[in-house]
């Protein structure tokens, strides 16, 4: 005989449970959800109820109590178990309806004869029916997020005492999505709580769940999550919406409710724009994550189960009306015609409930939920704690505020939630990189080409020998090379013009080398690229820096040299030196003979100035004035403009905030050499300007100071006069020439192509 009695009245669990408790005035079995739940009504409340042990005999389920059976005023107890009608029977209600010709080969169980009842027979019984009640009352919801992605619990330890549940306890995750106004908060207290209002619930119009609230069922081990409704009024409506995708990355069982009548398009396109988003953007770093926090469980980078519960009143269910079709393949098959694949989940069921009277009946969302948690293939439960660090890694590696923008895509977790918000000043094109990429060390990467950008100067070069033999080497180009003296330098260079040097290749290209027909270095000796210019960066300075190398290297010849020159190769020196360093937009000084305006021509002592707007020449009667110029790239200081350029101020407000970002990083070359240019201005008289001095104002702000080194920081040997003092560009400090032979890249500093450094930071290991 089966012994096992299952729950007549299917009020919470749907008939699936064993029955613990038998009723006589409700005239049914019932397990201990549902017993709970209808005896916490008022009129019900006083029912005896008797516990079900083993051996016991059920009444029987035709008996009236109105003495048709054997002239018993009461129900009798049924002595055998129709398997065939899934009732019991007394004998003379067998015999009364199982008679016929058709139900007599019904097939019948006997039950074991009645005992007397013990005296204290149902006390285990019912002390395990207080425990269980008592685990339910202590169950309570705490605020796990907040609306603006918040975390509002401290640490993992917090996170344990919180739900209630022992450090060790293996604990899977079941959340709940839905339209504003759905009934979420409603169906999880049903569900899990048997009516308990764990989650808040209210009838008013405002929505009555602010960001993620998080409960633990006892009963099933299961840390349930109320999340906020779709389509609700407020705030940070994309934070809110990215939240969403976190909680659904943690989860095992995904609940998505709907008490609409038909099921809307919105609920596929959700449903498939998150699979999407969690493909793209969570599943990578859910194994990241893994191995980042040192995870004894590794996270399933395969996506949750979903139950799609639908409630009706007057519309039939899904498939209700199509017999030979199950309704999860009428699912699948909406999928299909709107376009969308929900890859992403393990898989996606459909559950539905006609509400003709209320309550709702949740019996069947509550059997498929006990059967997906149940299963451990695709996702096993884990520790508290594990479900702490995941979230609390996805919180930081997608955080952030979204712009009210507009976005381009009608997806409800668009790229912009998850992705860089960084965009190139230069071509405008979008990092595709996760948020938050650059604290592990990862650097911007575009999704597109970059374009040359005349502003930003955004193009480099790279020896194409060195190319074509597997290697890149950035080289820039110089007035110099570096085994030229100062003075003799100098003459090469008006002789010869810039030259380019590659570390590997010493001196590739001179620009007049020949009397004529000389090539351009980009045919010849060079590649170019174009470089992405990133808000916040100086990648303009460390990796093109044509102005300020230029600068750095002409500044000390010319710095050793002023104070033997006189007057007027003093201003050619000026000249020469604004020249390198000034924005391709400038006149160059040699094609300045007169004003721009009053067309006074200028003597040898006279000084030419440019106006940062149009780039022409004025004396310094006519550009007296000054503005700010951010769409040349000068900021919002104020720099010398014309008298023309200085009543026309019409900036636009997008250019101010560019400059606003891009201030620190652009303008420093060329202001560097303007502060080198007024300092050789005030000495052309016969002062001696020490090189240090000069060197120094076009130096990084890490190096130690000239004037302050006097001694080499690895041999200690004291710098003569003449001597010449190098800079390793990892430490800042000053060496010899013996003393820093070696080249090797510093990206911490912002060299990344190799630079000088000092033995010491030569042979420290890793990246400097």
């Amino acid at each position: 005989m089966n012994a096992v009695l299952v729950c007549q009245e299917s009020y919470a669990c749907g008939g699936s449970d064993e029955a613990a408790f038998e009723c006589d005035e409700c005239g049914s079995l019932q397990c201990v959800r549902c017993e709970l739940e209808l005896h916490r009504q008022e009129r019900m409340r006083n029912h005896d109820r008797v516990r079900i042990l083993p051996g016991h005999v059920p009444f029987c389920d035709s008996c009236k109590g109105d003495g048709s059976c054997s002239g018993s005023g009461g129900r009798l107890r049924a002595v055998v178990r129709c398997q065939g009608c899934k009732i019991n029977l007394c004998l003379d209600c067998q015999k009364r309806t199982h008679s016929g010709v058709n139900k007599r080969k019904h097939p019948l169980t006997p039950y074991p004869p009645v005992k007397a009842p013990q005296e204290n027979s149902g006390d285990a019984g019912e002390s395990e029916m207080e425990v269980l009640k008592a685990k339910l009352e202590k169950a309570c919801s705490f605020l796990l997020v907040d609306e603006k992605e918040e975390m509002q619990v401290k640490d993992e330890e917090d996170f344990v005492s919180r739900l209630g549940c022992r450090p060790d306890e293996l604990l899977k995750v079941v959340s709940v999505f839905g339209n504003t106004g759905e009934g979420k908060s409603h169906t999880l207290n049903h569900t899990f709580f048997l009516g308990r209002e764990v989650f808040k619930t209210s009838p008013t119009q405002e929505s009555c769940t602010v960001g993620v609230w998080a409960a633990m069922d006892p009963v099933h081990w299961v840390v349930v999550i109320d999340t906020e409704g779709l389509l609700g009024a407020g705030a940070n409506q994309g934070q809110r919406t990215r939240l969403l995708l976190k909680i659904l990355a943690i989860s095992d069982v995904v609940i998505y409710r709907t008490h609409a009548d038909r099921l809307h398009d919105d609920l596929f396109k959700f449903l498939g724009d998150a699979s999407d988003a969690y493909l793209k953007h969570f599943s990578r770093e859910l194994k990241a994550t893994t191995n980042r926090c040192g995870l004894d469980v590794p996270l399933s980078t395969l996506g949750p189960a979903v139950i799609i519960f639908h409630e009706t009143v007057h519309t039939k269910l899904l498939g209700s009306d199509k017999p030979s079709e199950s309704a999860d393949r009428l699912l699948q098959e909406r999928f299909r015609k709107l376009g969308l694949f929900p890859e992403a989940f393990s898989s996606v069921q459909y559950r539905g409930t006609r509400t003709y009277n209320p309550p709702t009946d949740f019996g069947c969302l509550l059997r498929s939920l006990e059967q997906q948690l149940d299963n451990n293939t695709t996702r096993s439960p884990r520790s508290a704690s594990v479900i702490y660090k995941a979230l609390q890694a996805l919180s930081e590696r997608f955080s952030g505020e979204i712009t009210d923008e507009p976005m381009t895509s009608n997806s409800f977790f668009p790229d912009e939630y998850f992705t860089c918000s960084s965009i190139c000043l230069s071509c405008g094109s979008g990092c595709k990189r996760s948020m938050n990429h650059l604290k592990e060390g990862a650097n911007h990467e575009a999704k597109h080409r970059c374009r040359y950008s005349a502003q930003y100067d955004n193009r480099i070069y790279t020896c194409k020998a060195c190319y074509e033999g597997g290697k890149e080497v950035i080289v820039v180009p110089k007035t110099t090379a570096s085994s030229d003296s100062p003075w003799f330098g100098l003459a090469i260079y008006a002789w010869s013009g810039y030259v380019i040097e590659c570390p590997n290749c010493a001196v590739i290209y001179r620009s007049r080398q020949y009397w004529y027909g000389n090539q351009d270095p980009v045919e010849t000796v060079v590649r170019t690229e174009i470089q992405h210019i990133w808000p916040g960066s100086d990648g303009f300075l460390k990796d093109n820096s044509n102005a300020a190398q230029r600068l750095l290297d002409g500044v000390k010849y010319i710095s050793q040299s002023v104070s033997e020159l006189s007057v007027k190769p003093a201003k050619a020196v000026t000249s020469w030196l604004t020249d390198q360093i000034a924005p391709t937009y400038w006149k160059p000084n040699s094609l300045i003979m007169k004003c721009h305006k009053c067309a006074e021509e200028f003597q040898s002592n006279d000084t030419k100035h440019h106006c940062r707007s149009c780039g022409e020449g004025f004396c310094d009667a006519c550009s007296s004035k000054s503005r700010p110029v951010p769409e040349r790239g000068w900021g919002l200081a104020p720099v010398r403009v014309c008298d023309a350029c200085f009543h026309n101020r019409g900036i636009p407000t997008e250019l101010l905030d560019a400059a606003l970002e891009e201030e620190g990083g652009t303008l420093i070359a060329r202001k560097v050499g303007e502060a080198v240019q007024s300092t050789l201005g005030a000495v052309v008289g016969a002062i001696d300007i020490p090189l240090g001095l000069v060197k120094d104002a076009a130096r990084p702000a890490y190096w130690v100071p000239d004037q302050d080194i006097h001694s080499c920081c690895e041999c200690q040997r004291e710098f003569a006069p003449r001597l010449s003092i190098h800079h390793c560009r990892a430490c800042g400090q000053g060496v010899c020439d013996d003393c820093s032979q070696e080249r090797r890249s510093v990206p911490s500093r912002g060299w990344d192509h190799p630079v000088r450094v000092c033995n010491s930071c030569n042979q420290r290991p890793g990246d400097l």
